[in-house]
C-alpha cells in the first residue's frame, strides 16, 4: 500500500503493542519487542490461556484471551495467528486505529487483502506483511547486485511439519519467493503457470510455478514441504553475470567474465554474511514506520 498521508497518527511516546498470537513466531514477535528500546510490549494475547500466560510471564507482561479488550491500550499490534483469522483480527484493529504487522501469508484470499488495504488507507495505518527473506536481502544488498534480471531460479524445500498445513505450500513457503523476486524484477507479472499436487495433507504440498514478466524476466519456483532435506536457493542470472544466493546458509556467489592482460576469463566470487536477524530488522522497520509515517519494505 501507498505510504500514509501526512495526517498519518503516530504516538508521541514508544508506541505500545501487543502480540496476537503466542505460537512460533508470535513468541518471537514477543522476544523481539520486549528488548526493543523503541517500544513497549504491554500484552500478549492467545485463545490457549496457557501459552499466552507462559509467553507473556516471560517478558513481564499480561496474558489476555481476547484481543478484542486491547483498543484504546495498544497503538501497534503484530499478527502471527493462523492465517485463516488474519483478516477478521487485523480487520478489528485497523477499524480501531490500530498500526498492523502481519504474519505471511497476508491473508487468505485477494478479496480480503484488498479489503484490509483499502481500510488501512481509509485511516492513514501502517499495514505491513512479516517477509522476513526481504529484510535479509536488504541487509546484504542483494536488491542492489540485481540490475537487469533475464531469467530467475527458486527452490525452496523442506521436511514436513504440521504447522502450516491449513494452506497450501504456496501461501506457506513459496509466497517468500513470490515476494521477493517480484521486488527484484519490478516489473507486472504477465502470466503464470503452474502444478501442483497434495501429498500429505488437504492442501498442495509440492508446486511448481513459471512466471513472465511484462518486462521479458521469467521465473520458475519449486517449492515442496514433503522434501527429505531444507534447501532455500535463487539464482539470478543476467547480462553481466550469475548470482546464487543460498538463503539458508547466508551465502552469495557471483560468476561473471573479466577482461584481463590474457583475455577474458571467468571471476566467481563468494560472501557470507552469517547470522543477520531478519525479525528484528523487520520489526525495527515495522516501528520506523509507525514513528515517521513511512511506507514499510513489506507493503
Amino acid at each position: 500500500m501507498k505510504a500514509p498521508s501526512s495526517g498519518h497518527p503516530h504516538p508521541q511516546h514508544a508506541p505500545r503493542v501487543a502480540v496476537i498470537g503466542a505460537g512460533y513466531f508470535g513468541g518471537l514477535h514477543a522476544e523481539k519487542y520486549a528488548t526493543e528500546d523503541r517500544a513497549e510490549l504491554t500484552a500478549v494475547v492467545d485463545t490457549d490461556t496457557d501459552r499466552a500466560r507462559e509467553v507473556a510471564d516471560r517478558h513481564g507482561v499480561r496474558a489476555l484471551s481476547d484481543y478484542r479488550s486491547l483498543p484504546g491500550e495498544v497503538d501497534a499490534v503484530s499478527i502471527a495467528v493462523p492465517t485463516a483469522a488474519h483478516h477478521e483480527v487485523a480487520r478489528f484493529f485497523l477499524d480501531n486505529g490500530v498500526h498492523v504487522l502481519v504474519e505471511k501469508p497476508f491473508t487468505t484470499t485477494i478479496q480480503e487483502a484488498d479489503d484490509l488495504i483499502r481500510r488501512a488507507r481509509a485511516r492513514g495505518l501502517v499495514l505491513q506483511v512479516g517477509h522476513l527473506e526481504r529484510f535479509f536481502c536488504e541487509l546484504c544488498g542483494l536488491r542492489r547486485r540485481v540490475t537487469t534480471p533475464l531469467f530467475i531460479e527458486a527452490l525452496r524445500i523442506a521436511p514436513f511439519k504440521p504447522r502450516g498445513v491449513d494452506v497450501s505450500v504456496v501461501l506457506d513457503l513459496m509466497i517468500h519467493d513470490i515476494d521477493l523476486i517480484s521486488a527484484l524484477v519490478g516489473a507486472p507479472v504477465a502470466s503464470v503457470d503452474a502444478v501442483g499436487a497434495p501429498v500429505l495433507s488437504a492442501h498442495e504440498d509440492i508446486v511448481n510455478a513459471r512466471l513472465a514478466f511484462e518486462n521479458g524476466c521469467v521465473a520458475t519456483i519449486t517449492t515442496s514441504r514433503v522434501a527429505f532435506k531444507s534447501e532455500r536457493r535463487l539464482r539470478v542470472f543476467q547480462p553481466e553475470g550469475l548470482l546464487s544466493i543460498d538463503l539458508l546458509k547466508r551465502r552469495i556467489a557471483s560468476v561473471r567474465m573479466v577482461e584481463s592482460d590474457h583475455g577474458s576469463r571467468c571471476s566467481v566470487e563468494e560472501q557470507e554474511f552469517g547470522e543477520h536477524d531478519a525479525l528484528r530488522a523487520e520489526i525495527r522497520g515495522f516501528l520506523d514506520a509507525v514513528e515517521h509515517g513511512t511506507e514499510p519494505l513489506v507493503t
